[in-house]
């Protein structure tokens, strides 16, 4: 094989990493799928809506449907979480982390360690008692 021939099997494998959503790819092409990605994001970001074009493109790439829907019904209720889940999961899939697809027991597993976060910032709140509610078997 000659030059022509391996940089024409590198292009057609790097254009099948970019279909693929970034993929778990090879070595040193990797790297270069997520430079791309991380290069059309800052092109993207002229505009908010370009922006969330942008996102819910990596997530359509990233997550199955069943947990797409999942993670859209958990907007409805509460959108900062949703927000949240999703920049976790841009994040992981933009470091290479994720080899496949997102299932929804995936997402219930990343639900619950966030919610498990969450309680431990809770604030506890303690109310005085009234200042007669102590005393009021002393009266009979």
């Amino acid at each position: 094989m000659d030059d022509s021939e391996l940089e024409q099997i590198r292009q057609a494998r790097l254009q099948q990493l970019k279909a693929q959503g970034g993929g778990s790819g090879g070595g040193g092409q990797r790297g270069g799928g997520s430079q791309d990605q991380e290069q059309q994001q800052q092109s993207d970001s002229d505009t908010p809506r370009q922006q969330e074009d942008a996102r819910k493109s990596i997530l359509n790439q990233i997550l199955q449907p069943e947990a797409a829907d999942r993670l859209g019904r958990i907007r409805l209720v509460k959108e900062e979480r949703a927000t949240e889940i999703e920049n976790r999961l841009i994040a992981l899939a933009q470091s290479g982390q994720l080899r496949q697809k997102v299932t929804e027991e995936q997402l219930k597993e990343l639900l619950s360690a966030v919610a498990e976060k969450k309680e431990e910032e809770k604030i506890v709140v303690s109310r005085r008692k009234a200042w007669d509610d102590d005393d009021d078997f002393l009266d009979l």
